[in-house]
């Protein structure tokens, strides 16, 4: 065992010797780098034989080299200063997170205490509906409704399960518009106009009473973009009468627009649709909510106006909607408006959620500079945009009143243009051909969504006077060919050069204006 002993000792001192060496080392090296006192005595051995130009360089060199320690220096200093702030913000964190928690225990105690004193507050008032919820279902409530005591529940019978008792309403406007349309009388619709003559007598209308000039062909598309989808963007120059439109057309109808001025500032769905306030327990109801709600009670063309829809970004605030009106299934078309259900809610509230009347536009507007964003595709594929880049031309129109025209005969306008100017199959063919030259050359497709909202466009369009090709020709310039510029149209021009000559060779001679105009527009910008 001494033997070992002394071995280990023996091999131990030579690694703590090597460990040794090793830090001596250093520390002999640390003091090679600044001795200083050696470096002078040997500048002063050398100093004599240096000529003029020698000891320029010579002076240069230790300039060089004290440079070199002062930037060793301060990235040393820089590094150290970092590591402190760093550790520093760690510990900060590290408060503030042990700080966090002993704040939350803190509210969860107090709302342990704020609900033990509204248990006793509860049990000495004999549970009187004073403001204070109930939830039906709950343990105790059948208990309460069989005392019967008076004044102090509400009835059994009244009661359902999973909603909140209460004799507080947080929906005043909605609640307004249930009370009004308990009385409310449809008005005698003009059931007998045709979509020429509605483009005709609002044009008219327009002119004669409110001085604002539309030609036939933007009427047309507007009104054929109501039969493709729900949602129209009107876009252009300023005071083309991008708003005028929709605030117009809703006074011929004698359903006025609601107007929802956008915000820079807008978010979220709140912005558009209200909020419920957990400090006031009132829902904060904008007037888009109010006129969704009212739209479930008639049969009007309500209309609503998303002025400077793009001042904000739509994907945020109008996300929800988006989606609802994607679904094939207009009886899914629910929005979630808040998550449990009261007893005085509104009528036409089911558990918190409004269904979707089918006789709401949604209308937004939208200039392009520096001051908006820019509209996503997910968007335009799911609107009409509708291009307004000149002013009205005047001219002299009859004096024409307003109308009252249902959503039902409108829609059943539409279903008849469907059906009665459908787009031919020889136009069919010619636009499955195209759609293959855009995928081989520029790798872009139709898709199914456009396809079907440019079967709903054309004969509606058709049908108010125009003609086929024009709807076709309208809906490829600003649903198809406005992809392209999301491509590199630089290193494209020769594709599109010959996009313009194919679409004239398969359409025919003085066709698809508005297409090989768009085309060449993009050839010269990019």
């Amino acid at each position: 065992m001494n033997n070992y002993l002394k071995w280990f000792f023996a091999f131990i001192t030579m690694i703590l010797q090597g460990f040794g060496e090793i830090l001596f080392g250093i520390g002999r090296g640390i003091k090679a780098i600044f001795d200083i006192p050696a470096f002078i005595a040997l500048f002063r051995d050398y100093a004599g034989t240096f000529s003029a130009g020698e000891w320029v360089v010579a002076i240069l060199s230790v300039i060089i080299v004290l440079a070199v320690y002062v930037l060793i220096a301060i990235v040393i200093v820089l590094a150290i200063r970092k590591y402190i702030r760093f550790r520093h913000s760690i510990v900060s964190n590290e408060d503030l997170l042990e700080e966090i928690a002993e704040l939350q225990r803190r509210v969860m105690k107090l709302m342990k205490e704020k609900d033990e004193i509204m248990a006793m507050k509860v049990t000495q008032m004999g549970m009187k509906p004073s403001g204070v919820l109930t939830v039906a279902g709950a343990e105790g409530s059948e208990e309460g409704a069989e005392n019967g005591e008076e004044g102090q529940t509400v009835p059994a019978a009244e009661k359902r399960e999973g909603v909140v008792m209460t004799t507080e309403h947080r929906f005043s406007k909605l609640t307004e518009v249930d009370s009004f349309y308990r009385n409310y009388k449809a008005p005698e619709y003009d059931d007998s106009i045709t979509l020429k003559d509605f483009i005709e007598q609002y044009r008219n209308f327009a002119c004669s009473r409110m001085h604002l000039f539309y030609d036939h062909k933007t009427l047309r598309l507007f009104v054929a973009g109501m039969a493709s989808t729900k949602l129209l963007i009107l876009q252009g120059i300023s005071g083309t009468g991008k708003t005028s439109l929709p605030y117009s057309l809703g006074k011929f109808l004698q359903m006025d627009t609601t107007i929802a001025s956008v915000q820079p500032s807008w978010r979220d769905r709140t912005e558009l649709f209200g909020y419920f306030n957990e400090f006031t327990k009132n829902f904060n109801e904008t007037e888009v909510l109010r006129r969704i709600y009212s739209s479930g009670y008639n049969d009007e063309v309500n209309l609503i106006l998303l002025d400077e829809m793009n001042i904000a970004r739509v994907e945020y605030y109008f996300a929800e909607m988006l989606s609802i009106l994607e679904m094939p299934n207009a009886d899914e078309w629910e929005l979630s408006i808040v998550p449990n259900e009261w007893s005085t809610d509104p009528e036409k509230l089911d558990h918190g959620k409004l269904v979707i009347s089918q006789n709401i536009w949604y209308i937004g507007t939208a200039n392009n500079d520096d001051s908006t964003y820019a509209i996503s595709d997910k968007v335009y594929d799911r609107a009409q945009p509708i291009n307004l880049d000149s002013k009205g031309v005047a001219f002299e129109a009859p004096d024409t009143p307003p109308i009252k025209l249902s959503f039902s005969h409108l829609n059943a306008l539409f279903e008849d243009a469907f059906k009665t100017y459908p787009i031919s199959q020889e136009n069919l063919k010619k636009i499955q051909q195209l759609d293959l030259w855009v995928i081989e050359k520029l790798r872009v497709a139709f898709g199914n969504r456009i396809l079907k909202q440019m079967g709903l466009f054309v004969p509606v369009y058709v049908a108010c006077g125009g003609e086929e090709l024009d709807g076709i020709d309208y809906v490829l310039a600003t649903k198809i060919f406005r992809k392209f510029e999301s491509l590199n149209l630089a290193m494209l021009r020769d594709e599109l050069r010959e996009l313009c000559t194919y679409l004239t060779k398969l359409f025919g001679k003085g066709q698809m204006g508005e297409s090989i105009a768009y085309l060449e527009r993009l050839q010269k910008l990019f």
